[in-house]
């Protein structure tokens, strides 16, 4: 398979994935298995794993505030496990982007009374996807203030990066910061051109994250495990070490296969895993290819 053709087939994958019907992105039958395990983090912050995005939860007697909700089939798990942490009513769902392993509950949680936010991208984008009650309607374009539980939450978005309607939330009171898919433990970044994601907005958000933290800051990830300021420092230098790579290479005249040869993220594949996806949303980057 030439440069071209592998490019253009990568990015046929990624259209589908981005295209999926957000609680339909897996079969019902997927999810029959999967459990919600609930993970407490800092003071009244906890978080959900289970099959997607990691699920934030903050709780208190003025009512909690939910970071993302998985797929549509397993709702009833999720709200039995909050309801294993707290009685106190479901108030906000922040969304921090408009991928289906985040946001494939939302009809269900919207249609509980639920108060959905996210930024203007992620309610355009859904929009075309998916049904009103799933729609946020609270939308920012500039950061936003929570006030609940006699503390802070601050939502606000970043560079496109993951993609072009990223946020983070930060609990200000339990220094803790919800970053959604910019920052992951399991994997390379993922930067998804068909929603807007970019390789300096990836850069250009990491360093925002890692300048919002302290030393005893908890970060909790899109997928993986709840991380450091210096986790968060380290991801983004491996950016920016592969861009920097990839960027030489590409000035040379190099293909995406003599890019792959020449092996740019070979010391960090153990951490990280494959490449691949990454690897070719940095060439077609760099290389200007649409």
């Amino acid at each position: 398979m030439n440069t071209l053709s592998r490019l253009v087939y990568v990015a046929l994958i990624l259209a589908v994935e981005s295209m999926l019907p957000p609680g339909e992105a897996f079969a019902q039958g997927r999810f029959d298995n999967v459990e919600i395990v609930a993970h407490h983090v800092a003071g009244s912050f906890y978080y959900l794993a289970g099959q997607g995005g990691n699920i934030g939860v903050s709780v208190g007697e003025d009512g909690i505030v939910m970071i993302d909700d998985q797929f549509a089939p397993l709702t009833d798990k999720i709200v039995a496990a909050i309801r294993g942490i707290s009685d106190a009513e479901i108030r906000f769902l922040i969304n921090t982007h408009v991928h289906g392993d985040h946001t494939g509950g939302n009809e269900n949680i919207g249609r509980m009374g639920v108060l959905i936010l996210a930024r203007d991208e992620v309610r355009v984008r859904l929009e075309a996807q998916s049904p009103k009650d799933a729609l946020p309607v609270l939308t920012y374009s500039d950061a936003i203030t929570l006030h609940l539980n006699g503390s802070e939450v601050h939502a606000a978005p970043l560079p496109p990066g993951h993609t072009d309607g990223d946020s983070y939330i930060h609990f200000r009171d339990e220094d803790v910061i919800h970053v959604g898919d910019v920052f992951r433990t399991v994997a390379f970044p993922v930067i998804d051109r068909n929603n807007g994601g970019t390789l300096p907005g990836t850069i250009d958000a990491l360093a925002i994250l890692a300048g919002l933290g302290g030393p005893n800051t908890k970060y909790v990830p899109g997928h993986g495990e709840v991380s450091t300021r210096a986790d968060v420092i380290e991801f983004r230098d491996m950016v920016m070490t592969v861009a920097k790579r990839v960027a030489s290479l590409v000035d040379d005249g190099a293909s995406y296969e003599q890019v792959v040869s020449a092996s740019p993220t070979r010391e960090f594949e153990a951490k990280w895993g494959d490449p691949g996806r990454f690897l070719t949303a940095v060439y077609a980057e760099l290389a200007g290819m649409d």
